[in-house]
């Protein structure tokens, strides 16, 4: 029988991810990682803890805890408040797949004897051949692909996502009908360390805020200013709402320079562009390592796929996108496969 770890999360998705293993006839235990001081409200807290052990006492399964909050805020956490200092806007569910959940954990079950690691994610892993792809899977409104481009053949192999060919509606229900005990629990947020939103958050860790976040002068295209900004880390690209100017007509967010502390803006046809820099290029697999490619791209995870030319570094669209982002990842997909990405600089 294979031994299978679930990263529970105390929430439905993972809770319905075990009891299906199980179901399924493999040896489950689960795990919950502590990520973020257990006495704040996240969603990766002490009640998060309580109600996975209520499930694994239902489904009669092995808890256990470990708590990697160090790790947790010297990788995901001071990543995201640096890259805001540093005018971009991260995405912290990527880079905590990658070196967290699909990193540390899924090292911590092959040192515990685990055949594999299994999470609640919405997302498909085919076995084709001798190559492992990851694909998007059943429930195309809560595809998690964009959030797990950075796994590669040595991670898929090991790794189980059962939830592939089920909607989000399916799994309540199945978690419903087994009685599950989180079976009416709310869906919890995206960022987990967020517990209002993500200026408090900021304000709230960064080190003489004060002194590092200062306001600016909001200017246009030409460098005539038109008001003053709060701060560089209260914007992001493709904003409108929130600049607190008035002009003839609307304006967008084109960039913050970090060099003269001033916020760039211009009209709506300023924040298009062909062009994507991108760093940090991974591969599901080596097939297009090297090459280049067509491929279709998101740049965020609600973005319109969009068709494209991959060259080493360079993402160049068959047609100018809205709000290219420094800071997000940019996510090649062959029709339904995910192929790799970059995070864009």
């Amino acid at each position: 029988m294979k031994k299978v770890l679930v990263a529970l999360s105390g929430g439905v998705d993972s809770s319905t991810t075990a009891y299906l293993l199980k179901q399924q006839g493999f040896d489950v235990s689960a795990l919950t990682l502590k990520l973020y001081d257990s006495r704040s409200k996240a969603s990766v807290s002490l009640q998060a803890i309580e109600d996975a052990k209520k499930v694994c006492d239902f489904l009669n399964i092995k808890h256990y805890v470990l708590d990697l909050q160090k790790e947790f805020q010297d990788t995901v956490i001071n990543n995201f408040i640096s890259s805001y200092l540093s005018a971009s806007t991260p995405n912290p569910c990527i880079l905590c797949n990658e070196k967290i959940k699909f990193g540390l954990l899924l090292e911590y079950a092959k040192k515990g004897g685990f055949d594999y690691l299994a999470t609640g994610h919405y997302a498909k892993i085919e076995k084709q051949s001798d190559e492992y792809k990851l694909k998007i899977g059943k429930d195309k409104s809560k595809d998690q692909t964009y959030f797990l481009y950075r796994l590669t053949q040595k991670e898929l192999k090991r790794l189980l996502f059962p939830l592939a060919d089920y909607t989000k509606s399916e799994i309540r229900d199945i978690a419903i009908s087994a009685g599950l005990p989180v079976a009416n629990k709310p869906d919890s947020q995206e960022i987990c360390f967020i517990e209002t939103n993500y200026h408090e958050f900021l304000k709230k860790n960064i080190k003489d805020f004060n002194k590092k976040v200062l306001p600016g002068f909001i200017v246009d295209t030409k460098g005539k200013k038109l008001g003053k900004h709060k701060g560089l880390i209260f914007y992001t690209i493709g904003q409108r709402s929130g600049l607190g100017i008035t002009t003839p007509e609307p304006v967008y967010v084109l960039k913050m320079d970090i060099a003269t502390n001033t916020l760039v803006v211009g009209t709506k046809k300023d924040i298009f562009s062909r062009i994507a820099k991108i760093k940090d290029i991974t591969f599901v697999s080596d097939k297009f390592k090297g090459n280049d490619f067509k491929a279709v791209v998101k740049i965020r995870r609600m973005h319109q796929p969009a068709a494209a030319l991959i060259s080493k570094d360079i993402v160049l669209f068959d047609e100018e996108q809205s709000s290219v982002t420094p800071g997000q990842s940019a996510v090649f997909y062959d029709s339904s496969y995910v192929i790799g990405g970059g995070i864009i600089i």
